[in-house]
């Protein structure tokens, strides 16, 4: 019987790092230019533990505060520890309303994204502005009405994302538009005069009756 062939094995060109999973309740120190965060490991007694972040958590490093828990994924790179992902929980409750709002825009039931849009308007949250935009175009009516009512009480961040509206297709979307702006009042009015200098023929003829019906015009009008 033959010798059977000697065998040589073949390695994957790259292996697989599977990590593990980091839990804290407490950031103690965020170093942003050195890419490193410190946090506090409860199982240990409070002690602490200087971990690099890599470029793919950059973004969540400037988010995340002093205070926050998280969980972070960490692998192994070069005998150094690397955060890889992060999953902040802020100790800020309105952060915590505002994300979990954010996320209900989105739910299939108009009722969560009535309520959702409502929360976001009470809050005033300014990051939501953009969803809330979108809103305004809502197969529901009562999620339009909400999100025209949470634009105006979020006041001047607002009008920079709204004006564009002022031209859209859409005449109920034209005039909710028109009557945001108006409702903000003078916090819109710089917003306006900024997006007058660029605007086309069109915009800049439907910001130009904003201003008026506000009482503004330009000086050298």
């Amino acid at each position: 019987m033959a010798d059977p062939a000697k065998l040589v094995q073949i390695m994957p060109k790259t292996v697989k790092q599977e990590g593990f999973n980091l839990v804290t309740e407490n950031v103690t120190a965020i170093h942003l230019e050195d890419k490193q965060i410190e946090i506090e490991l409860l199982a240990y007694d409070g002690k602490t533990v200087l971990l690099e972040v890599s470029d793919e958590a950059l973004e969540d490093l400037h988010r995340i505060k002093l205070g926050d828990g998280a969980t972070l994924r960490v692998i192994e790179v070069e005998g150094k520890r690397v955060v890889q992902q992060f999953r902040i929980r802020s100790k800020d409750p309105n952060i915590v309303k505002v994300d979990a709002a954010l996320m209900d825009l989105k739910d299939s039931h108009w009722l969560n994204r009535k309520y959702a849009v409502e929360v976001l308007g009470e809050l005033r949250s300014a990051e939501a502005v953009d969803e809330l935009v979108v809103c305004l175009e809502d197969d529901v009516g009562d999620v339009r009405n909400r999100a025209y009512e949470a634009l105006i009480k979020i006041g001047a961040p607002s009008a920079s994302k709204v004006i564009p509206l002022l031209v859209a297709e859409d005449e109920e979307l034209r005039q909710n538009a028109t009557e945001i702006l108006r409702k903000i009042g003078k916090p819109a009015v710089e917003p306006l005069a900024t997006a007058l200098v660029d605007a086309d023929a069109g915009l800049k003829k439907r910001i130009m009756k904003v201003l008026d019906r506000m009482g503004y015009k330009p000086k050298d009008a």
